[in-house]
């Protein structure tokens, strides 16, 4: 009997190996171009270096070589080396020579990479172009000989093929012994070509976000470019975290279900889950219509559907309203900072202005992510071409796509014009003499492809770059109209100098009479109070010295309050002989003197702990009648508006848009280098008219937080939260969740004035 059609379709099907998948389709990885291939090749490679040092607590050195193996056929040789902590013999195989190895895909924390496939990946390309393994060197600091091995792969059964593995002694050009580290050795069908889209941009924009890395490139003219490490300061650590309900699908749910051995569903849903207090689960089951003693695995198809509705509130609580729940905590992500990110750009780009911020973290369907944002304005940067925008996840360039990259379109939606800058038609990539940064860290980064090189679209992201965006923007346009004023102001007092005495003398000659003071006539035509704000690096002291004049040319009497920004948590401030008082986290304030027309008075302080470059300008806000040139209004209602959230006036539920606007005046507190640090309000600067009575806190929400955030048995479940004391890294007690709502209505005025914000 004849085979049927069916059976003959049938019996050619067979599985295909994931390595043997990817080998025919390497453009998924980012190997479609040989010069793509040779950037992907790089990345991976670095990504891996920098991984395995940070985890080690190591600071990285990184060693990248490219030379012409076989210029005809466009054979490269990539070498690149790390001092990193290796990897023992028996780990070699798989980490090198099997695809979907790792260690981070099943955690949710922020990390470089996740699958598995990246290095993999470069030995796979180098072997399918070249037919060649690639050499692994791998010293680990216990041994006493390192492991070289040559590592290829069976991609018919994702399986690495090892070849002459031996034991050798590892020394550098010196002859000294390597202690640690790893390096690989690959031959592959790639060009190395110059330009935005290259290595030497790949390693310049690494180098950026990842100041505390020092990374050496020989390029196949032997050329080497080193990029210095600029901090010792590590990465903080960051930790993984439990699953959040609100991004949980039906069949994740359906598979812990079944794979726990919690008795109790209740038991479950709070070791299983972040955000999901004692309260919350029974509530939780008791809007799916389910009985807290019912065990997970013998839970429905139907049931998992109820439980799920209410995790994502589609059910009602006992109160009538959705189950609240805790935000996820925020110690899996890890931000670069604002003072990191400037050192970044400061060794890389020549500029006359840099304004940095890191936005408090937000939660996007369960997954926590935080955006940073830095914009460069000025130096040899070309005015007449548009904005290099430096894009990152997880402090990874993203070279390609540009135009399809969810970062990219944030900033297009901004209308730049306002903000100094040239955008035609308001739409597009602004023009001018800047450079934009935008950094996404998150434990769930949304790509366009496994290449990696642009964000899928995601309106909760493409909102907070935005409005950080925005932030940026008001930075650079406070910055240019001090920039004018001063220079307009500057011009007309030394034409009144240079043109007045003279005219004075003159005229004094001709009538035979003394030369009059002058100080009347200058101040009755300048009719300004002049700020003169100057920050300057100390070599000899290695401090930052500030100095703070103002000038009083107008006819009366003059008081005021000056306040200036300052890095108070990286910092420490000396030679203040004026005293003054701390106002808040990162702003100090003195009260002046009556200052008499034509007089002057001065501010005058240093700052130690910071490095040259780290701190190259001072915002310079005053209280006071009559405006001041060089310096901008401190706005009071903010300050009521923290007073009252730090009274309790808090809602901490997460919600989608965390973002409310609060109605206030053109001139913000800060300078575009805002911290996401709570904020310590001085009450005695607020007036007794802005006393709201706070709005009440959710007493379910808060018992959560304290009994998330106290052991049994800890008095302080019953104290109140300390606002003043340090911010902790997470979102799990009640003094973090009111810090990060305080910062984040701080930061708030400053997107939303003038209908900036749409």
């Amino acid at each position: 009997m004849h085979m049927g059609i069916a059976e003959r379709m049938a019996s050619a099907h067979k599985q295909i190996a994931i390595s043997e998948f990817f080998e025919k389709n390497k453009h998924f990885l980012g190997f479609d171009t040989d010069t793509r291939a040779l950037i992907t090749a790089v990345k991976e490679a670095v990504d891996n270096a920098l991984d395995a040092c940070e985890e080690a607590r190591i600071l990285p050195t990184i060693n990248i070589k490219i030379s012409k193996h076989d210029a005809k056929r466009d054979i490269i040789l990539l070498e690149v080396q790390d001092n990193g902590p290796g990897i023992p013999m028996k780990s070699l195989e798989n980490v090198f020579g099997k695809l979907l190895y790792g260690s981070r895909f099943h955690v949710i924390r922020q990390s470089r990479g996740q699958q598995g496939i990246g290095i993999t990946g470069v030995v796979m390309y180098g072997q399918l172009t070249t037919g060649k393994p690639s050499r692994i060197i791998s010293k680990i600091a216990t041994e006493e000989t390192a492991v070289q091995v040559n590592i290829g792969i069976d991609t018919q059964k994702n399986k690495a093929l090892k070849t002459k593995q031996e034991r050798i002694t590892w020394t550098d050009e010196d002859g000294e012994l390597i202690e640690q580290g790893v390096r690989i050795s690959t031959k592959m069908k790639a060009k190395y070509q110059r330009g935005r889209q290259s290595v030497y941009q790949y390693l310049r924009m690494t180098s950026i976000v990842n100041p505390h890395a020092e990374i050496f490139f020989t390029d196949p003219d032997g050329e080497t470019t080193h990029f210095p490490r600029v901090t010792e300061k590590l990465p903080r650590i960051v930790d993984a975290i439990k699953p959040h309900p609100s991004g949980l699908h039906l069949g994740q749910l359906q598979r812990m279900l079944k794979s726990s051995d919690e008795r109790k569903l209740t038991s479950f849903l709070r070791h299983n889950f972040s955000g999901v207090s004692k309260r919350a689960a029974k509530e939780l089951v008791a809007a799916a219509e389910l009985e807290e003693f019912n065990k997970p695995k013998l839970i429905k198809p139907d049931d998992a559907q109820a439980l799920l509705e209410a995790m994502n509130g589609k059910r009602n609580g006992s109160k009538g309203k959705p189950v609240k729940l805790l935000p996820p905590p925020t110690n899996c992500l890890s931000p670069i900072e604002e003072m990191l990110i400037k050192k970044g750009l400061s060794k890389t780009i020549d500029s006359r202005f840099i304004a940095t911020l890191t936005r408090p973290p937000v939660v996007s369907q369960g997954n926590p992510y935080q955006v940073e944002v830095g914009l460069i304005f000025g130096g040899g940067m070309p005015a007449d071409k548009p904005v290099e925008i430096l894009r990152f996840a997880n402090r990874v360039p993203l070279m390609y796509q540009q135009g399809g990259c969810l970062l990219t379109k944030a900033i297009e939606s901004v209308d730049w014009r306002q903000y100094g800058l040239e955008q035609a038609g308001g739409k597009g990539v602004p023009k001018g003499p800047a450079a934009i940064l935008i950094h996404l860290a998150s434990t769930y980064v949304q790509f366009t492809s496994e290449a990696k090189e642009a964000l899928a679209d995601n309106e909760e992201v493409f909102g907070e770059v935005r409005r950080a965006a925005l932030e940026m923007g008001r930075g650079l346009r406070r910055h240019l109209e001090k920039r004018r004023k001063m220079a307009k102001t500057k011009e007309k007092f030394e034409l009144i100098n240079d043109i007045l005495p003279a005219i004075a003398e003159k005229s004094a000659a001709l009538l035979n009479k003394p030369v009059p003071a002058l100080s009347g006539a200058i101040t009755r035509i300048m009719n300004a109070v002049i700020c003169q704000e100057t920050t300057e690096w100390n070599k000899a002291t290695k401090q930052t010295d500030i100095s703070i004049i103002l000038y009083n040319y107008t006819a009366r009497p003059r008081s005021y309050t000056i306040l200036v920004s300052w890095p108070e948590r990286l910092a420490e401030m000396v030679a203040n002989e004026r005293g003054g008082r701390k106002e808040a986290l990162g702003l100090w304030a003195w009260k002046l003197e009556t200052i008499e027309p034509g007089m002057r008075a001065e501010v005058t302080y240093s700052l130690t702990g910071l490095d040259k470059g780290d701190w190259n300008e001072t915002e310079v806000f005053y209280r006071g009648a009559g405006d001041v040139i060089g310096a901008s209004v401190l706005d009071e209602k903010i300050l009521a508006e923290i007073r009252k959230q730090e009274r309790g006036g808090l809602d901490i539920t997460p919600t989608e848009d965390q973002d409310v606007p609060i109605e206030l005046n053109e001139n913000p507190i800060g300078n575009g280098s805002s911290t996401s640090a709570p904020l310590e309000v001085d009450a005695e600067n607020i007036s007794e008219s802005d006393n709201v009575p706070p709005e009440p806190i959710d007493s379910d929400l808060e018992a959560d937080v304290l009994a998330e955030s106290s052991p049994p048995g800890d008095a302080s479940t019953n104290a109140s939260p300390s606002l003043s004391a340090p911010a902790v890294t997470g979102a799990d007690d009640l003094g973090q969740a009111v810090m990060n709502k305080t910062t984040d209505l701080f930061k708030q005025q400053k997107l939303f004035d003038g209908g900036d914000a749409q």
